[in-house]
């Protein structure tokens, strides 16, 4: 059997080291390329005492039953608008299920605007939920989702504001991240900001 020449040798590990890049299943690109939608939130809204939307929530720390005096304390729910649009309108293959866009989980931190932002101390703890929702490409969406939990009113600080004086609360804004992905898998991202506040609400 015939011996590749020692010079040659460099030359035919190139050449076949290029031939494996060329291969579909070694080609990372597609993997890595950014989703042609915009996936966006078109509007955040809570509850105000009445059970109203509004463009902000009023959280109540404690609710009293008024027949029987027993306390619980009630999880807020906000509502969400999504929206999902190609980010090139112009695009020449238009659009397709592979543009519509898939809500997977949402991740809500609270911020104040003094910048004390100890969790558990000066704002409750951030937390995560899970999400299932499809949004069309070109249709607006909407959704609820819980933004405050029950636990959070049983730790401080808004355990704190139980016994708090009428008038007295907590004003945070709360950042709410959605995250999922589109129908080629690539993911994204969308943030949306409601205004909080928390006090022992007369029932």
């Amino acid at each position: 059997m015939a011996k590749i020449p020692t010079q040659r040798t460099p030359w035919l590990l190139a050449a076949l080291a290029a031939g494996f890049l060329l291969l579909p299943a070694c080609n990372p690109v597609e993997n890595t390329t950014t989703s042609a939608t915009l996936f966006q939130v078109v509007s955040l809204t809570g509850k105000d005492l009445a059970n109203q939307d509004q463009n902000f929530a009023l959280s109540d720390v404690l609710y009293v039953d008024p027949n029987t005096g027993a306390q619980s304390w009630v999880a807020d729910v906000a509502k969400v608008t999504f929206s999902a649009e190609l980010l090139d309108p112009k695009s020449l293959n238009g659009a397709s299920a592979y543009n519509d866009i898939t809500v997977t989980r949402y991740v809500v931190t609270f911020q104040r605007a003094d910048g004390k932002n100890s969790q558990g101390v000066d704002v409750p703890y951030s937390f995560e939920g899970n999400l299932s929702i499809l949004i069309p490409i070109g249709q607006a969406t909407a959704a609820t989702f819980v933004i405050v939990r029950e636990i959070a009113k049983q730790e401080p600080p808004l355990l704190n504001l139980k016994n708090a004086l009428p008038g007295d609360g907590l004003y945070v804004t709360a950042k709410v991240d959605f995250y999922g992905h589109d129908g080629a898998n690539k993911t994204v991202k969308a943030t949306g900001y409601l205004p909080v506040t928390f006090a022992n609400y007369a029932n």
